[in-house]
């Protein structure tokens, strides 16, 4: 991802590693949503002078989960297509690089369709989604973008000419509900804020919730470890950190259960192993070696096991045939 950081009094060094901290959060964020519904490949090259795409998506036949599930992504990810996603807003020169991406790769989509001999649709070749946290009047303006006007699609997606297949996203202008919140996490100040805390407020056991949870903490340890955090760092790091403290929590409590899980567990093999050796004197290799096999069972039940049966019985029933 290209991110057009122009700050005044920091280092050049400090806008790549931030670009660079940006640019493996999107890559690893999209690609956990769209796996879901096709086949995703990050930092794809294309054909002539070396470029890569960001990210690009092929839909499967029958994906995993429904579109619908992922509201406007999902939407978008009805059709083969690129995903550019940008920290900062891009300037035109990052559109036309964006753009000429799209138009390599779809040469070497068609070149590589006549060596097999098949053919490609205007429909199947791919399209450019521009993901940004904001737009503004004068860039989509100048590249003639337009608002959909059949109804398909919710305001905030601006359209190039038809044949230039390519869009651009102004992420702070989408509507704030569940539809529009898997891109709103990847916008800026206060819209990624209230994205966060909507990710947060999604029930339990939600399909993406856990996952999208990790990635955003690594992000946020990851913009942290960054030595003299700059003003834009520091605010990410406030965006993200309720996700990080909500993670942390429920590592800890998942730890905790995990805890009494064993301890129960380690009471049960110590209390079936004073019983073993109550009974028969010494647990010697042919009874260890059932041990687990009893462990299978309530106390209530191993119990009167061992001592109704004898150590022939227990050996038939649970170890050697």
């Amino acid at each position: 991802m290209h991110s057009c950081y122009q700050y005044q009094g920091y280092p050049q060094s400090n806008r790549i590693m931030t670009r660079t901290a940006h640019d493996q959060f999107a890559k690893q964020y999209l690609e956990e949503l769209l796996a879901y519904l096709g086949q995703v490949q990050t930092s794809r090259d294309v054909p002539s002078e070396v470029r890569q795409i960001d990210v690009y998506f092929v839909p499967a036949a029958t994906p995993t989960t429904a579109p619908e599930t992922l509201g406007v992504l999902g939407q978008m990810a009805s059709t083969t297509g690129l995903f550019e996603v940008f920290r900062n807003p891009p300037t035109p020169v990052e559109i036309r690089t964006c753009k000429l991406k799209l138009y390599s790769l779809q040469g070497d989509l068609l070149r590589q369709a006549r060596r097999e001999k098949n053919s490609l649709s205007e429909s199947d070749l791919p399209r450019l989604w521009v993901l940004s946290p904001s737009c503004s009047e004068r860039l989509v303006n100048g590249f003639g973008a337009q608002l959909d006007q059949s109804g398909n699609w919710i305001p905030g997606i601006y359209f190039m000419p038809e044949f230039e297949k390519t869009a651009l996203v102004a992420i702070d202008q989408l509507p704030a509900n569940l539809n529009t919140l898997w891109l709103r996490v990847l916008g800026r100040g206060a819209t990624q804020q209230q994205a966060v805390n909507e990710l947060l407020s999604l029930p339990q056991g939600h399909p993406f919730r856990r996952n999208l949870l990790e990635i955003l903490s690594n992000w946020r340890v990851n913009v942290q470890l960054r030595q003299n955090p700059n003003q834009e760092n520091q605010e990410l790091i406030m965006n993200l950190s309720p996700a990080y403290l909500e993670l942390q929590e429920a590592t800890l409590q998942e730890g905790i259960q995990r805890g009494v899980q064993q301890g129960v567990q380690q009471e049960r093999q110590e209390m079936l192993e004073y019983l073993l050796n109550f009974q028969f004197g010494s647990i010697d290799e042919e009874l260890a070696s059932i041990i687990d096999a009893l462990l299978q069972l309530p106390r209530e039940e191993f119990t009167p096991l061992v001592f109704n049966l004898s150590r022939e019985e227990l050996l038939q029933r649970f170890g050697r045939s």
